[in-house]
């Protein structure tokens, strides 16, 4: 196993999953990580069809509220991410996607996954798998952001009441399992 590959399989093998969903998204990409190394993005869309992805979630240490941005392609309400490039380590991916997408640190960015999804996209251009791994960085609601208006039509924070009272078909298919992940300190739940 390529050793970048290996420390995703890592990664991944130290999730706890939350929800039966979960688990069965976390034993569907042990195996698919066991059994290529070609699970990094090399051609836009959807080459290879199934590869990974770092999300970030914004999450605000004082009410737990959560920064998501209207994604242009997609047409939903997500967390700022992107494509892991090759031998790029999810949490390097996910720094780098803050930075270019927010135009905020991502240094404090907690380097273990809280998150797990598996999901067919839909958009503009064709559909694919992604292997999404989520990341929390605590960040306070009132941070200056410069966002890639290429991707995005704006970003707001959101309570996680306004996100349940919100179509869920707005958003990220998992993000309300993974407000129910967090915990009161919204750190990740990992096996050490």
């Amino acid at each position: 196993m390529r050793s970048s590959v290996a420390a995703v399989h890592d990664l991944v093998s130290r999730l706890v999953p939350a929800d039966d969903l979960e688990a069965v998204h976390r034993a569907e990409a042990l195996g698919w990580l066991e059994r290529t190394d070609d699970v990094f993005r090399r051609v836009k869309p959807a080459t290879p069809p199934r590869h990974l992805v770092s999300y970030v979630v914004p999450v605000d240490p004082a009410d737990g509220a959560v920064l998501l941005v209207d994604h242009v392609n997609a047409g939903l309400w997500l967390p700022p991410g992107g494509h892991v490039e090759p031998d790029e380590h999810p949490a390097d991916t996910a720094r780098r996607e803050v930075r270019e997408e927010l135009g905020v640190d991502g240094d404090g960015l907690v380097g273990v996954p809280a998150f797990l999804t598996i999901t067919e996209t839909v958009g503009i251009g064709a559909g694919h798998t992604d292997v999404s791994l989520w990341f929390v960085l605590p960040l306070a609601a009132g941070t200056a952001l410069t966002l890639d208006e290429n991707e995005f039509r704006g970003a707001r924070w959101w309570s996680r009441a306004e996100v349940a009272a919100t179509d869920p078909g707005r958003f990220d298919p998992h993000l309300g399992r993974f407000l129910a992940k967090l915990d009161p300190e919204r750190q990740p739940k990992v096996r050490r």
